[in-house]
């Protein structure tokens, strides 16, 4: 996707380095952060300088890469694999892609171990760019289908950043309303700004604004009234982990945006790769919810009078806050799920018509 013009992916290797976009600038910076080290890759996974779960997925690959270049010693690798799955935990995909690659390099000679692990990360890259076009064609299908029946522009309500940010290019959410965009069907896009990140501000807004596509961020709660009014078509948010049973593990707030649409009754779609999905845990009170520093709630960045970053406080300094990363929307809110092998119903029936073992 493209950034002032110039066709991006979100993370590629080069000359030993892994090079990202250090979404923890944007929109304000256009930085492109070079990964020297599994250190450098795990504190860009904890600090969300890479975030998404696809994203995330793919840095850990690559760390695996820059420690195998840092230290071709099974110690090593072993105690980097586990920093790499502790660094988040709710997305599923960091853990594997980790077991993917440890499962490829298994038995290769140490003279060829690293050939073979830039091979494999830059498979699961080019992997998750298939998959994310095919999410967006299969999502096209659903836009086309409510435009042929209102005959003006659709209007989308998305949750946080499932756009190519999140992803190596394409995005989840997103992949759908690129695609009718380029086929000329009219599209607005309702931006939740997400706190405490801000990411559907930061980043949806962002990356639409770059490919032309007209958004309007709101704040997280507004989305309710506008669905009252009839002024969304239909919901598309990402996902970090969906369980086998359809139920979805996503940024917080995204469940509440489910209760709206359903209550208004607005389509709300869940766009995923096949690598979002798990498939061993069966109750999603064993999924993991990431509780982040508070001071994410408290402190707010943005650029100052002389257009410098800046971060302040916003909260009461004796004041306490939680800091919940994710919820869960149950699979029965969840209109459909839209994946790179079609859609089909958030249930256990519906993924397994899908994803057949």
């Amino acid at each position: 996707m493209r950034i002032e013009g110039k066709e991006y992916r979100t993370i590629w290797f080069e000359n030993n380095v892994v090079k990202i976009i250090d979404q923890t600038k944007l929109p304000h910076q256009f930085i492109i952060k070079n990964l020297k080290s599994i250190k450098d890759a795990i504190n860009a996974i904890k600090n969300m300088e890479v975030r998404g779960a696809p994203l995330i997925g793919a840095t850990a690959a690559y760390g695996i890469v820059l420690a195998i270049i840092e230290n071709n010693d099974q110690s090593f690798l072993k105690q980097s694999v586990n920093d790499l799955i502790n660094s988040r935990p709710t997305a599923i995909n960091l853990k594997w892609a980790v077991d993917r690659m440890l499962k490829r390099l298994s038995g290769v000679n140490s003279d060829k171990i690293l050939e073979f692990a830039i091979n494999e990360a830059n498979e699961i890259c080019e992997e998750d760019i298939v998959f994310c076009e095919k999410i967006g064609l299969n999502g096209l299908k659903i836009i086309e289908e409510i435009y042929n029946k209102k005959k003006d522009t659709v209007n989308i309500l998305t949750h946080c950043n499932a756009g190519w940010l999140a992803t190596i290019n394409w995005g989840t959410a997103t992949s759908p309303i690129y695609h009718a965009h380029k086929k000329g069907i009219p599209v607005h896009i309702w931006a939740d700004e997400t706190r405490p990140r801000n990411q559907g501000a930061n980043l949806t807004s962002y990356e639409l604004n770059e490919e032309g596509i007209e958004n309007t961020i709101i704040a997280d709660n507004t989305g309710g009234i506008l669905m009252q009014r009839g002024e969304v078509d239909m919901c598309i948010v990402g996902t970090d982990r969906t369980l086998s049973n359809g139920d979805v593990c996503n940024k917080i707030g995204t469940y509440l945006k489910a209760l709206a649409a359903h209550d208004n009754r607005v389509p709300f779609y869940v766009a995923l790769p096949s690598s979002t999905i798990d498939w061993n845990i069966k109750n999603y009170k064993e999924i993991p919810i990431e509780e982040r520093n508070s001071e994410e709630l408290s402190h707010i960045e943005g650029l100052d009078e002389n257009g410098n970053l800046k971060k302040i406080q916003v909260y009461p300094k004796k004041s306490k806050a939680m800091n919940l990363a994710f919820d869960v929307t149950p699979a029965k809110y969840v209109t459909a799920l839209i994946t790179e092998k079609g859609v089909c119903e958030a249930s256990s029936s519906g993924l397994k018509k899908l994803f057949d073992k």
